[in-house]
Protein backbone atom coordinates (compact mmCIF):
# COMPACT_ATOMS: atom_id res chain seq x y z
CA UNK A 1 0.00 0.00 0.00
CA UNK A 2 2.97 2.12 0.97
CA UNK A 3 4.35 2.16 -2.48
CA UNK A 4 1.46 2.91 -4.39
CA UNK A 5 1.21 5.87 -2.16
CA UNK A 6 4.47 6.61 -3.33
CA UNK A 7 4.00 5.69 -6.80
CA UNK A 8 1.20 8.01 -7.02
CA UNK A 9 2.83 11.05 -5.38
CA UNK A 10 5.71 10.40 -7.57
CA UNK A 11 3.44 10.68 -10.59
CA UNK A 12 1.72 13.54 -9.68
CA UNK A 13 4.78 15.45 -8.95
CA UNK A 14 5.84 14.10 -12.63
CA UNK A 15 2.23 15.49 -14.23
CA UNK A 16 2.93 18.97 -11.99
CA UNK A 17 5.57 19.65 -13.77
CA UNK A 18 4.85 18.94 -17.45
CA UNK A 19 3.27 22.07 -18.32
CA UNK A 20 6.89 24.14 -17.00
CA UNK A 21 8.45 21.61 -19.24
CA UNK A 22 6.41 22.45 -22.39
CA UNK A 23 5.79 26.22 -22.06
CA UNK A 24 8.04 28.16 -24.36
CA UNK A 25 8.77 32.19 -24.07
CA UNK A 26 7.17 34.48 -27.42
CA UNK A 27 9.68 35.05 -30.12
CA UNK A 28 10.18 38.08 -31.13
CA UNK A 29 9.58 39.70 -34.56
CA UNK A 30 12.78 40.55 -35.11
CA UNK A 31 14.02 37.16 -34.10
CA UNK A 32 12.45 34.76 -36.27
CA UNK A 33 14.51 34.95 -39.87
CA UNK A 34 12.75 34.71 -43.03
CA UNK A 35 12.75 31.60 -45.02
CA UNK A 36 14.22 31.87 -48.18
CA UNK A 37 13.45 29.39 -51.24
CA UNK A 38 16.12 28.40 -54.03
CA UNK A 39 15.43 27.99 -57.72
CA UNK A 40 15.98 28.49 -60.80
CA UNK A 41 14.59 31.23 -63.04
CA UNK A 42 13.45 31.24 -66.72
CA UNK A 43 11.64 33.54 -68.87
CA UNK A 44 8.14 33.30 -70.75
CA UNK A 45 6.39 35.95 -72.88
CA UNK A 46 2.76 36.14 -71.48
CA UNK A 47 -0.09 36.28 -72.32
CA UNK A 48 -3.57 35.07 -70.62
CA UNK A 49 -2.59 33.90 -67.36
CA UNK A 50 -3.88 30.87 -65.11
CA UNK A 51 -5.04 33.62 -62.55
CA UNK A 52 -7.01 35.08 -65.38
CA UNK A 53 -5.67 38.21 -66.52
CA UNK A 54 -3.54 39.36 -69.46
CA UNK A 55 -0.05 40.34 -69.27
CA UNK A 56 2.94 42.04 -71.35
CA UNK A 57 6.75 40.98 -71.72
CA UNK A 58 6.92 44.67 -69.58
CA UNK A 59 5.64 43.48 -66.55
CA UNK A 60 7.15 42.56 -63.43
CA UNK A 61 5.27 39.12 -63.34
CA UNK A 62 6.08 35.29 -62.70
CA UNK A 63 4.88 31.79 -63.26
CA UNK A 64 5.47 29.82 -59.99
CA UNK A 65 5.42 26.34 -60.64
CA UNK A 66 1.87 23.85 -60.89
CA UNK A 67 2.93 22.18 -57.61
CA UNK A 68 3.37 25.39 -55.78
CA UNK A 69 -0.02 26.94 -58.00
CA UNK A 70 -2.09 23.70 -56.81
CA UNK A 71 -1.21 23.40 -53.79
CA UNK A 72 -1.07 26.75 -52.07
CA UNK A 73 -3.42 26.96 -48.83
CA UNK A 74 -6.90 27.94 -50.14
CA UNK A 75 -6.68 27.01 -53.75
CA UNK A 76 -9.80 25.80 -55.54
CA UNK A 77 -10.81 23.97 -58.64
CA UNK A 78 -11.04 27.37 -60.88
CA UNK A 79 -7.23 28.47 -60.66
CA UNK A 80 -8.68 31.72 -61.63
CA UNK A 81 -9.44 32.02 -57.75
CA UNK A 82 -6.04 30.65 -55.91
CA UNK A 83 -5.23 32.70 -53.17
CA UNK A 84 -1.57 32.62 -54.67
CA UNK A 85 -2.74 35.30 -57.91
CA UNK A 86 -1.34 38.58 -56.43
CA UNK A 87 0.97 37.45 -54.09
CA UNK A 88 4.54 39.29 -54.45
CA UNK A 89 7.99 37.65 -54.66
CA UNK A 90 11.32 39.42 -53.98
CA UNK A 91 13.69 37.68 -56.42
CA UNK A 92 17.65 37.77 -56.00
CA UNK A 93 20.25 36.85 -57.96
CA UNK A 94 23.75 37.71 -58.31
CA UNK A 95 23.43 40.81 -56.28
CA UNK A 96 20.50 41.64 -58.03
CA UNK A 97 16.46 41.60 -57.28
CA UNK A 98 13.04 42.32 -58.59
CA UNK A 99 9.60 42.18 -56.97
CA UNK A 100 7.12 40.86 -58.97
CA UNK A 101 3.67 39.39 -58.61
CA UNK A 102 2.26 36.22 -59.26
CA UNK A 103 -0.13 35.73 -62.39
CA UNK A 104 0.30 32.44 -63.79
CA UNK A 105 1.46 28.98 -63.49
CA UNK A 106 4.50 27.05 -64.91
CA UNK A 107 4.02 23.36 -66.11
CA UNK A 108 7.38 22.49 -66.56
CA UNK A 109 9.02 24.34 -63.47
CA UNK A 110 10.02 22.43 -60.34
CA UNK A 111 8.46 23.28 -57.19
CA UNK A 112 11.02 26.33 -56.45
CA UNK A 113 11.62 27.95 -59.71
CA UNK A 114 10.04 31.00 -61.21
CA UNK A 115 9.31 31.63 -64.91
CA UNK A 116 9.57 35.58 -64.88
CA UNK A 117 8.62 37.63 -67.76
CA UNK A 118 11.41 39.02 -70.42
CA UNK A 119 11.37 42.45 -68.35
CA UNK A 120 11.90 40.89 -64.73
CA UNK A 121 14.34 38.21 -65.33
CA UNK A 122 16.56 41.47 -67.68
CA UNK A 123 16.23 43.18 -63.86
CA UNK A 124 18.38 40.12 -62.74
CA UNK A 125 20.61 38.93 -65.84
CA UNK A 126 20.71 39.31 -69.85
CA UNK A 127 18.16 37.34 -71.42
CA UNK A 128 20.85 35.77 -73.58
CA UNK A 129 21.29 33.82 -70.44
CA UNK A 130 17.98 31.95 -70.56
CA UNK A 131 18.57 29.74 -67.12
CA UNK A 132 19.72 31.14 -63.88
CA UNK A 133 20.64 28.74 -61.18
CA UNK A 134 20.84 29.50 -57.78
CA UNK A 135 17.47 32.29 -57.53
CA UNK A 136 16.59 32.92 -54.47
CA UNK A 137 13.06 34.46 -53.49
CA UNK A 138 10.48 34.99 -50.80
CA UNK A 139 7.12 36.41 -50.25
CA UNK A 140 6.87 39.81 -49.63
Amino acid sequence: MFALQKVAATALIALSALPALTAAAPVEGAQIEARANTGQATYFYPGLGACGKNNGNGDLITAVSKLLYDTYPGHTANPNNNPVCGRRIKANYAGKSVTVTVVDRCEACAFNDLDLSPTAFQALAPLAQGRLSGVTWDWV
